[in-house]
């Protein structure tokens, strides 16, 4: 008979393959592209996964060369910068009040509102990119004798991936459900108002919820391509998803076949950031959306 040790090692072993298959899986793409991005074999095409021959002109092409005009990667990466940190600051004030106002507050329908605000943030934001299209054509304003809709506008991107935000305050209601209510209450004593004791007291204790939120808020519209591709339609104001797609759509076998390498670069480029706030930010990331929750 198999003793409980033995049995044990067995199921560690098989779970450890497992992973390690995932991880490998998982990892492959992401190496590819990397590998790829500093290939000087541009075609989309190749016969090993190691570059024969390494380069970093994939890179440079990126923000000059000859075509660059046409394929303006730097701009793309600034409109890009622009969108996520216009929406992330945007997104994270209105999650954080939402929150914290369904967290403090008691009001009538504050259940029923939290319940409809959790059944909406369930379904995926691209389900109403036709509605939202339609309304924000129909607005418009006016700077100078210029009229502008909100539709590719960069200020209208921007709106479109703040204004649900507030649907997901689950986790961060969960965290400042783990606030003592007796530092409001205590507060109150002395003359705070509501609003004073949000920001200068349940904030600053708030930081690791604040950078899970921040990040959250960032890496949406940092690497989306669904709502900038129908909302913009002007390639001067293209964030870096919807710009480098071109080059793999340009319905020229030859453009892919010099472009694909440079796809690849700039898709690797892009990459960076993210992962960098991430090693950064982690040990604030993991302490918010446990703390978030713990508590519901």
């Amino acid at each position: 008979m198999i003793g409980l040790r033995s049995k044990r090692l067995i199921t560690d072993s098989i779970i450890y393959i497992v992973l390690a298959v995932m991880v490998v899986i998982w990892l492959f793409p992401l190496v590819w592209m990397v590998l790829r991005a500093f290939d000087a074999n541009t075609s989309n095409i190749t016969t090993s996964i190691f570059p024969k021959e390494f380069t970093m002109d994939n890179f440079k092409n990126l923000f000059g060369g000859a075509d660059y005009d046409q394929y303006p990667y730097g701009k793309w990466l600034v409109n890009t910068l622009i969108v996520a940190t216009g929406s992330c600051i945007i997104s994270t004030l209105l999650v954080l009040m939402v929150s914290y106002a369904l967290s403090r507050l008691r009001f009538k329908a504050r259940k029923t509102l939290m319940n409809i605000a959790l059944i909406l943030g369930l379904f995926p934001g691209f389900l109403s990119i036709i509605t939202l299209y339609y309304i924000f054509k129909q607005v418009s304003f006016t700077i100078g004798d210029t009229e502008y809709t909100l539709t590719n506008n960069t200020f209208g991107l921007i709106l479109v991936y703040s204004i649900g935000a507030g649907t997901g305050y689950y986790i961060v209601k969960g965290f400042f459900d783990t606030v003592p209510v007796a530092i409001d209450e205590a507060a109150r004593i002395d003359g705070a108002t509501k609003n004073r004791i949000f920001w200068r007291m349940i904030i600053p204790l708030s930081k690791p919820i604040i950078i899970y939120t921040i990040l959250t808020a960032f890496i949406g519209p940092w690497c989306d391509f669904i709502l900038a591709k129908v909302f913009i339609s002007d390639p001067e104001k293209f964030t870096v998803a919807v710009g480098i797609q071109q080059w793999l759509d340009a319905g020229d076998n030859n453009t892919i076949d010099r472009m694909f390498t440079r796809f690849c670069a700039g898709g690797t480029l892009i990459a960076v950031p993210i992962v960098l706030l991430y090693l950064l930010m982690q040990k604030f990331y993991v302490a918010g959306i446990t703390g978030g929750a713990a508590k519901g």
